[in-house]
Order: structure tokens, then C-alpha cells, then sequence
């Protein structure tokens, strides 16, 4: 994968838990989930309609809204509702970020992708960094209920099974096809949700807009978008481990915007897993292509290291 594209993901990803705090400042998650999709589906639609227009198979549209459900479903519900009950961005970033644990553990039976030992230290490295944020807002006055905290990992649980589901179940469709069938099955859920409830009737407040607008262009256009880029030009384990880069962006967004404060404990952890990535993204040179390019730093070299995979049609 290319540094553009490991840098956009992080940037666009990161954005999804500032907008899931924006937008439930002003409404419930199911409201925030429920129209961010409606709005999502109006726009792909139209645009499919417009310059698409073919036939999609049966199988194609199975495939797609069963990984919509998991990546957009169960990884949402678990980051929205998280930070309605007060999570920190930060903190729901890093726990959703354990994903290249499981990643790695299940990508050699199933999809045969070979994890190297310093690959392995650092995932356990990760995964300690994690605790220590976790065990140092717990302790903060005020935090969310502990609960609240079991939320961002099921998120983190939705991904890596809509992650192995695209990768063991590969389609031809082109990605904004795809985008558009996982955002209409997650429209058709959270909308369904939301009028159960009660809560699909938008409030009037301006804020409330704004947050759809940040979560449809930066976090579904943009977040979503560069993951699936990332995971089929490069490995599930590299792609994923990408995600120990989103909990240091989306806290200092958060603390700018919000000023949400990191403890002592936090910035430990957050060193902990930049250790952590740079040990996992680490391409041992023994295994790195004849035609890579030397640049400075192992995460850069791990970044331009997996491109030789074709480019999704878009």
C-alpha cells in the first residue's frame, strides 16, 4: 500500500469517533447512525444511477451487505452508543484499535498470511498499551460506566469479521458498488432501529446537521473508502495495524475540539503502541521485493511495501 493511501486512512478514520461526539451531543446514536446512512445511500444511489447503472448479481449484493452489516452495523453501533455514554474519542479509538490482534491471530488459517515473531511481540505490545488508557480512565472522576468500555470492542470484533468476510468471499465489483450495497443495509437496519425507537425524527439544531455532514464526507467517503483500498492492495495484518495509528490522531483532534484531557497513564499507552506498530508494520529485508525503494523509517518502507496487487476499479 502506498504512504498516501496509509495516511488518508488514518486521517479519515480518525475522524469517525470526533463525529460520532459531535453528533450525539445533539441526538441519540440511532438517530446519528440512521440519517448518516439515509443520507450516504441518496448520494451513491444517485451517483450509481447516474454513471453506473449495471447489473448486480445476486451473490455481489449478499456478499457486500453482509460485510456492510459488520463493518458499518456492529462497528458503529459499538463506537456510537460508546461515545454517547460518555467514552472518550480517544479512548474508543484505541480499544477499536486491538483489531490487528485478532487480525493476525486469524490470518494464517484463513487466509494463509504469514506473521513474523516481532510482528507477534509487537500486536502483545499493543494490546498492553491499550490496557494502560483504559485502566487510567477508569480511575478519572466521572468516567463512562465500565460497560460502557465492552462497546468499542465489539466494534473492534465487527470489523475483523467484515475484514476476513471481504477477503475469504472476493468480488469483481468495483468499490463504490460496494460502498453503496454496505451503506444500503445499514440504512435499512439503523433506519428500522431509529423508528422502533422513536428516534428518527432529526432535531432542528444546526450542530446536529453538521456532525451528519462530518461523518458522510470524512468518516463513511473517506474512512471507509481508504480501509478497503488498504486491505486489498496490502495483507489483513498490515492494513489493520494501521488502526494503532488512529488513537493519537483522534485524541488530539479530540482534546482541539472537545478538550478532552490525556492522563499520564494515556500517553504511556499511546507509546506503548506506536512501539507497537513500528515492530508489526517492520518488513524484514529477507522478505521485501527486489523492486522496493529505501526511504527513511521502517513504517514508511512497510507503507510502500505491498503494492504490487492491482487497484480496485472505482
Amino acid at each position: 500500500m502506498s504512504a498516501l493511501l496509509a495516511v488518508g486512512f488514518v486521517l479519515m478514520w480518525s475522524s469517525g469517533f470526533v463525529g460520532a461526539v459531535l453528533g450525539t451531543a445533539s441526538a441519540g446514536a440511532e438517530t446519528l447512525l440512521a440519517w448518516r446512512f439515509l443520507v450516504v445511500v441518496l448520494v451513491l444511489g444517485a451517483w450509481w444511477a447516474l454513471t453506473r447503472r449495471r447489473r448486480l448479481s445476486a451473490r455481489e449484493v449478499a456478499v457486500h451487505a453482509l460485510v456492510g452489516l459488520l463493518s458499518q452495523g456492529v462497528y458503529l453501533s459499538g463506537v456510537v452508543w460508546s461515545a454517547e455514554l460518555g467514552v472518550p474519542a480517544g479512548i474508543a479509538a484505541l480499544i477499536a484499535a486491538l483489531q490487528p490482534i485478532a487480525a493476525a491471530a486469524l490470518s494464517g488459517p484463513l487466509l494463509g498470511e504469514r506473521t513474523s515473531a516481532s510482528q507477534w511481540l509487537g500486536l502483545v505490545l499493543g494490546l498492553g498499551g491499550v490496557a494502560l488508557v483504559v485502566a487510567g480512565d477508569l480511575a478519572r472522576p466521572g468516567s463512562a460506566p465500565a460497560l460502557a468500555y465492552a462497546l468499542p470492542f465489539l466494534a473492534m470484533a465487527g470489523l475483523v469479521a467484515a475484514t476476513f468476510t471481504e477477503r475469504r468471499l472476493p468480488t469483481e465489483l468495483p468499490l463504490g458498488d460496494s460502498l453503496l450495497i454496505q451503506s444500503g443495509a445499514s440504512a435499512v437496519v439503523f433506519t428500522a432501529v431509529a423508528a422502533l425507537t422513536g428516534g428518527l425524527t432529526p432535531p432542528s439544531d444546526g450542530s446536529f446537521w453538521f456532525a451528519v455532514a462530518w461523518v458522510v464526507v470524512l468518516s463513511t467517503f473517506g474512512g471507509y473508502g481508504f480501509y478497503w483500498l488498504n486491505v486489498r492492495r496490502g495483507s489483513v495484518t498490515r492494513a489493520s495495524t494501521l488502526l494503532y495509528l488512529t488513537p493519537p490522531t483522534t485524541m488530539v483532534l479530540a482534546f482541539l475540539m472537545f478538550g478532552e484531557q490525556v492522563t499520564a497513564g494515556g500517553l504511556l499507552g499511546l507509546a506503548v503502541c506506536f512501539a507497537a506498530v513500528l515492530l508489526v508494520l517492520r518488513t524484514p529485508r529477507s522478505q521485501r521485493s527486489p523492486r522496493e525503494v529505501s526511504v527513511p523509517g521502517e513504517m514508511m518502507a512497510a507503507c510502500s511495501s505491498t503494492t504490487s496487487s492491482a487497484p480496485p476499479r472505482t
